[in-house]
């Protein structure tokens, strides 16, 4: 339809409804313009997302027509979380099998876990491994302001997947709602506008499979990282029978996912992933392809053919930190902030050996220098001693300024905030002087007890840093020459050798 009639029929549409509220009409002679109105929308495609009429290309893609053929061993790093969906997905493979054993058929399973440790990609994968037919939306797509809309949608959603896999002749599809938590969020938060509840509730029946008979098993698989916001009814046993934790990999799982996403690279002959798995604690699947690719990016901008380790350590930094900034600093700033950061440094190689992995003055975003520690083994459970230590590396900054400069400045806010939050969890997990304290400990109680813990380990980082005074200021005449320094070569002039 062409541009000017659309636009004719929506102006004349809400014309007449302005003019019916005006002279009070009657409430009856509202239909015909809200039906204009109404007649509108759907011609220009106003009420957005889905069509009247959902075509696969824009609802969802098959499974062997358009997604990538991924399988289990593409994904790295969640070995345990393979192994228990794979167990789900075979009664939907066997499922002859399991109808002998009078197993019930799993009607969904739901992925849990932070952002980029591939939900998406196992849901693609479980297609592939059941040969079953893929739908994949958003959990947003369902919701709108329109009444009914999103409950319709839902219908349309297992519809297509039932018409779909008859196509195709399959006997099982997959429907795979990513940002689950957008769509069954609990009943009753949203008051104002029931829409929501209404398409959970079609979720909910559509789930539990009340056209019973069909010949297509329809399997949902939804992903979400807020567990916590789901209906208690989405979880019951009977809907989503299974939780499968998607966790960040560790060690081992980052190095596997380097090694999947680093197969199509060509890599320098001093490239070491063990140790880039190492460094990347924290690290999601998509951080660690992201880093690869900056790597490589870095290799072509500076005219190489291959990869280099620092280019991986420089994808390290640009990934945790975002890109260099172009901030200039004064002589003093710099110096200041060089001290500071070679405290950090000193302190954290002193209380665990070999934790340094870099230190750098180049700002990148919001940071004007800071030193990037590594540890050879993940670690989930610390003692006394080893949050006491990690609140002295905190201090261990400022403390240097004050030493240096006679005064600190506002750069140490960020440090003293993360050793007041490690001095926190020592009072509730029990390792203060309080001893064992509930949730409903006095914030007065509380304060003292922080303070408490942060001057005594304050007091005890002047004293390691004091005797190490000019040793220090070697090491930062260093830094401040060169910028940028590695962490074998910073233990070098901690030893007192000439750094090469």
């Amino acid at each position: 339809m062409k541009k000017w009639l659309k636009e004719l029929v929506l102006g004349g549409g809400c014309a007449l409804v302005v003019l019916a509220l005006l002279f009070g009409w009657e409430p009856s002679l509202l239909i015909l313009p809200l039906s204009v109105v109404t007649l509108g929308a759907m011609l220009t495609g106003t009420r957005g997302g889905f069509t009247a009429r959902l075509k696969p290309a824009k609802l969802g893609t098959v499974a062997d027509s358009g997604v990538p053929p991924v399988t289990f061993s593409d994904i790295g790093g969640q070995d345990m979380a393979k192994r228990e969906l794979l167990e789900a997905l075979t009664f939907l493979k066997e499922s002859r099998r399991s109808r002998q054993l009078g197993i019930r058929p799993l009607k969904g399973v739901l992925l849990v876990g932070p952002p980029g440790t591939g939900k998406t990609l196992m849901a693609k994968a479980a297609a592939n491994y059941t040969a079953s037919v893929f739908l994949a939306v958003s959990g947003s797509q369902f919701v709108q302001m329109y009444a009914g809309v999103g409950a319709s949608r839902v219908r349309q959603l297992f519809s297509q997947a039932r018409a779909q896999a008859e196509r195709e002749k399959k006997s099982s599809a997959i429907i795979f709602i990513d940002e689950i938590d957008v769509l069954g969020a609990k009943r009753g938060t949203n008051a104002s506008h029931l829409e929501y509840d209404q398409t959970l509730n079609e979720l909910l029946t559509q789930m539990d499979g009340v056209e019973s008979g069909q010949d297509v098993q329809i399997l949902v698989v939804g992903a979400t990282n807020r567990m916590d916001l789901l209906d208690p009814a989405l979880l019951r046993p009977g809907r989503f029978d299974r939780i499968v934790q998607v966790d960040l990999p560790d060690k081992a799982g980052r190095l596997h996912i380097l090694g999947i996403h680093a197969a199509n690279k060509p890599l320098a002959e001093d490239v070491s992933l063990e140790q880039i798995a190492a460094e990347t604690h924290g690290f999601s699947g998509a951080h660690l392809e992201s880093l690869l690719n900056e790597a490589a990016i870095a290799a072509l901008r500076a005219g190489r053919g291959v990869i280099t380790q620092g280019d991986l350590r420089e994808a390290v930094e640009k990934v945790m930190l975002g890109e260099k900034s172009n901030r200039l600093l004064s002589a003093e700033e710099r110096e200041r902030v060089a001290y500071h950061e070679v405290g950090h440094a000193v302190l954290s190689e002193l209380v665990r050996p070999g934790s340094v992995a870099s230190i750098t003055i180049v700002s990148r975003n919001r940071a004007l220098g800071f030193i990037r520690q590594a540890s050879q083994d993940d670690q989930y459970l610390y003692t006394r001693d080893q949050l006491l230590q990690a609140i002295q590396v905190c201090l261990a900054g400022a403390v240097m300024e004050e030493l240096i400069f006679g005064q600190r400045s506002t750069g140490a806010a960020n440090d003293i905030e993360q050793a007041v939050d490690l001095a926190r969890r020592m009072v509730f997990a029990g390792l203060s002087p309080l001893g064992v304290v509930g949730s409903d400990l006095p914030a007065a109680v509380l304060n003292k007890t922080i303070a408490g813990i942060i001057r005594e380990q304050e007091e005890r980082t002047r004293e390691i840093l004091r005797g190490r005074v000019a040793e220090v200021k070697e090491i930062t005449a260093h830094l401040l020459r060169e910028e940028t320094m590695g962490g074998d070569e910073f233990r070098l002039l901690m030893a007192g050798k000439q750094a090469s």
